[in-house]
């Protein structure tokens, strides 16, 4: 269960940070923002992609958009979108609810500069209803991600 796990993960990881599930979907990053009472940039979405065999999720701002120059500048090659049953598969999350945290096993986690910009940011949280708020720094520290400039 994603939701339960991505609780789990924040109950043995970050028991201050809370777990927002809200009644209306924040599965996309406009449903989102209005959802959490942000901007749209404010959404830190989770995007799920293989370099040649190594899945990995970059998070970036909701508003950002990967830079195909910038990624393969910075790892060689370009990214491939996985498919929502891939996703769902390497994360436990369906899209929409795809975040870095409560996973069944380790991936690389690069978070983009573009998040930065804010002091906090409201990533999915598991599932398409639930986020959680949190400084970016925070984002990085806990999933051990590396800071990238990857996106547009």
């Amino acid at each position: 269960m994603s939701l339960q796990s991505v609780r789990e993960f924040f109950a043995a990881h970050a028991p201050e940070v809370e777990v927002l599930v809200t009644e209306e979907s924040s599965a996309t990053v406009a449903l989102a923002a209005v959802a959490h009472d942000v901007e749209p940039a404010q959404i830190a979405k989770t995007i799920c992609v293989r370099v040649g065999e190594t899945t990995m999720l970059v998070v970036t701002s909701g508003t950002a958009r990967l830079d195909n120059r910038k990624f393969k500048d910075r790892f060689d090659t370009k990214p491939r979108m996985l498919e929502a049953d891939e996703v769902l598969l390497a994360t436990s999350h369906p899209v929409g609810g795809v975040c870095p945290f409560g996973l069944p096993a380790p991936l690389p986690v690069y978070c983009d500069v573009s998040l930065r910009a804010f002091a906090e940011v409201v990533p999915a949280a598991g599932a398409i209803n639930a986020a959680v708020r949190l400084t970016p720094e925070r984002l990085a520290e806990l999933t051990a991600a590396e800071w990238v400039d990857v996106c547009k």
